[in-house]
């Protein structure tokens, strides 16, 4: 006698096949673009905490000087005692930032320096995102540490 009846069969059909491929290929795009989005959120994280630490460092230049940096001196100020009028009446030996230079933005371009700010602050630092462009939306909207 036959251990195994007529109609018995082995394997997949297509159709369980393409259903298996379709649920691959649709987790497969939600992972990747998560994983694609993932350097784009680190560096405006990563920049947000570098508006973060100007707006600290220049907190401590004006209470040790009196005024923030002018536009002219620019953010270089928090790194070298600035060598145009007005001269800081205090600076530390180390200035005023971790590094000895005044950092890049994540994407590799220069902040931008307003002293006044825009909006009528003492001063605002600008990284202009993804784009290096003003104004933008998503990666490449701008970030202020007005809005900090």
């Amino acid at each position: 006698m036959n251990a195994h009846p007529a109609t018995a069969r082995a394997g997949f059909t297509l159709v369980e096949i393409l259903i298996a491929v379709t649920i691959v290929v649709i987790l497969g795009a939600v992972v990747g673009v998560n994983v694609l989005d993932a350097p784009q959120k680190a560096r405006v994280g990563a920049a947000r905490q570098q508006l973060s630490a100007f707006k600290t460092a220049l907190g401590l230049y004006a209470a040790d000087n009196g005024a923030v940096p002018t536009a002219e001196q620019g953010l270089e100020a928090l790194v070298a005692p600035a060598a145009r009028p007005p001269l800081p009446a205090a600076f530390p030996p180390g200035g005023y930032l971790e590094k000895a230079s005044v950092p890049a933005d994540p994407w590799g371009r220069p902040y931008a320096y307003f002293a006044p700010g825009r909006a009528g602050e003492p001063f605002e630092i600008v990284c202009y995102g993804a784009d290096g462009e003003e104004g933008g939306s998503g990666y490449a909207a701008d970030l202020s540490s007005s809005a900090l």
